[in-house]
């Protein structure tokens, strides 16, 4: 079996789940690397955890690794794609947002051979989608809806002087599309990106954003009416240790890994 050395990129809540179940072992892949902000943090985790893998910096994760999986911030996207599809090497994003007004990333994955991979994350169903849109999909339409806290930062909110604290109803402080939404929620909505582009795009992807203090989960509803077929999927998160992120968002990192080298590929 071919190994794969992957790194990661960033180790919050996910970065960290991720590290840890690669450094027990997953067959066909080795973690080999890490970067993080802050390097002797990081090295400290590391140590602390038992794994003995280096802390490098962006620009040298393409020697270290031929995959690296983004769990930073939207903004650090480029700085980690870059270097990776420049050598023609592959990026897992987990912020597909960032990746709506940066094409050009596409453009270098195309031109040098290398591939940016967008895995499921905290949505479901996007085989179903991507099915569909060999066809026609006439609308593709996402409500989420999170506790207050997962939103306070947002941009979209500080921009519009939307307050989501002490809500005691449900507030919609967001409706409009994909690319909208993943200006305005950059760390909220990486899903409503992955949806559009699995379908129709994100201008023609829409999607409301309800801070609701009645759920603990963050909940996210999906209807699809296209020619081939009419659907609608829901799904309730537990938050990681990051309110912004739920837990299944590293495992579904894990299992896309897991297809790289699988003898069995289940999914589209």
């Amino acid at each position: 079996m071919q190994t794969t050395r992957v790194a990661v990129a960033g180790l919050g809540a996910i970065g960290k789940t991720l590290a840890r179940r690669l450094a027990d072992g997953i067959p066909g892949l080795v973690l080999t690397a890490v970067a993080a902000r802050d390097a002797d943090k990081a090295r400290g985790w590391l140590d602390a955890a038992g794994i003995a893998v280096p802390v490098v910096a962006l620009d040298r994760l393409p020697d270290h690794a031929d995959l690296a999986v983004e769990c930073a911030p939207a903004s650090v996207l480029e700085a980690i794609a870059v270097p990776m599809l420049s050598t023609g090497r592959k990026v897992m994003v987990l912020s597909a947002g960032a990746l709506l007004p940066r094409p050009h990333l596409i453009d270098l994955a195309r031109e040098k051979g290398g591939q940016i991979v967008v895995p499921t994350g905290a949505l479901l169903g996007l085989d179903a989608v991507c099915a569909a849109a060999e066809g026609e999909i006439r609308s593709v339409r996402m409500t989420t809806r999170k506790p207050p806290g997962g939103l306070v930062g947002a941009p979209h909110l500080m921009e519009n002087g939307i307050s989501v604290e002490g809500l005691t109803a449900p507030l919609r402080v967001f409706s409009g599309t994909a690319r909208e939404a993943a200006k305005g929620f950059p760390a909220n909505v990486n899903v409503a990106a992955a949806l559009s582009l699995a379908g129709i795009g994100p201008d023609r992807t829409t999607i409301d954003i309800w801070a609701d203090p009645g759920v603990t989960r963050n909940c996210h509803r999906i209807e699809v009416d296209a020619d081939s077929a009419r659907f609608s999927m829901e799904i309730e998160n537990v938050p990681s240790e990051n309110p912004k992120t739920g837990r299944i968002t590293a495992l579904s990192v894990l299992a896309a890994l897991r297809k790289l080298a699988a003898p069995l590929r289940i999914g589209t």
